[in-house]
């Protein structure tokens, strides 16, 4: 397989085995079910699911921390079964979590972000380029001597997305990093995954359920069950209002507002994604 594909996912199936204390399997759960789908370099993609339709455990596969038991995964090419090729893999492809206080190890700020360069053995001149260039990427350059125990949940995941850019991934895999904060900190996470992608080229995967979150995507893909039931660009996923609702999805006010007005008989168009955009529309109505 060639690498022009970032990330590749052929046939893929994940069984969780449960096993009672003895060993013995109670019970087998598929959390992934025959899924696959290409993200090219460079793309920002958002997979949406509510809890237990799959989207974290097929973001584990992306960087190698689980393996299929069926089908095959590839990051740059390189197949994740291979053990050769793990290193690599966690390298090119970063995995921000949900909590921040599970990734951020060091006392000061700097050393945290530091940490990942300094174990992949770069220099230490260079280690601290790279911390400066990714806390100032992140906005957090001004924290850099900080303990991240004093920090506010959204700066924390903010130097968490620092560590993980020092190593210089190609891509980043957020897995719900928006769900322990505040909608402040929410914001400020997007908008750093947001300048990653187009300032830095980075493809960013973003797992979520926040509806708000995605409309920056180049693609979404809506998951249930272990399936990927929807996929296309922001505008067209939530023209589908009550395809989402089936789902357990809901989409943004201003999506929602301007569907109800719709149905009311208003000339809207389909898949509103922002306030300007419902502004304008309702501004251009002939009377």
């Amino acid at each position: 397989m060639s690498s022009e594909n970032m990330l590749k996912a052929e046939n893929l199936t994940f069984e969780y085995i449960r096993r009672d204390e003895e060993g013995n399997v109670e019970g087998i759960t598929t959390a992934i079910d025959n899924t696959s789908l290409e993200v090219k370099p460079g793309e920002f993609i958002s997979i949406l699911g509510h809890n237990g339709s799959g989207k974290s455990t097929l973001a584990k596969h992306f960087n190698a921390l689980l393996s299929p038991t069926e089908g095959t995964v590839w990051v740059d090419g390189m197949d994740t079964m291979d053990a050769d090729n793990v290193w690599d893999i966690r390298q090119e492809a970063g995995m921000v979590f949900q909590n921040p206080d599970n990734q951020i190890i060091g006392q000061i700020v700097e050393e945290d972000v530091g940490f990942g360069p300094e174990n992949m053995g770069i220099p230490t001149a260079e280690i601290w380029e790279r911390v400066e260039e990714s806390l100032k990427t992140v906005g957090m350059y001004e924290f850099r001597k900080h303990s991240p125990n004093h920090l506010s949940g959204g700066q924390k995941q903010r130097v968490s997305i620092a560590g993980v850019i020092a190593m210089h991934p190609k891509c980043i895999i957020l897995d719900e990093p928006t769900a322990m904060l505040d909608p402040n900190g929410r914001k400020d996470v997007i908008r750093a995954a947001r300048a990653l992608n187009q300032v830095e080229g980075i493809t960013i995967i973003l797992i979520t359920h926040y509806m708000e979150e995605v409309i920056y995507s180049d693609r979404v893909f809506v998951m249930d069950k272990g399936h990927i039931e929807m996929q296309g660009t922001p505008r067209a996923i939530f023209s589908q209002v009550d395809r989402l609702k089936e789902l357990r999805l809901g989409v943004p006010q201003v999506t929602l507002l301007a569907y109800e007005l719709k149905k009311r008989g208003l000339n809207i168009p389909d898949g509103i994604l922002s306030k300007d955009e419902l502004v304008n529309a309702i501004k251009g109505l002939r009377y």
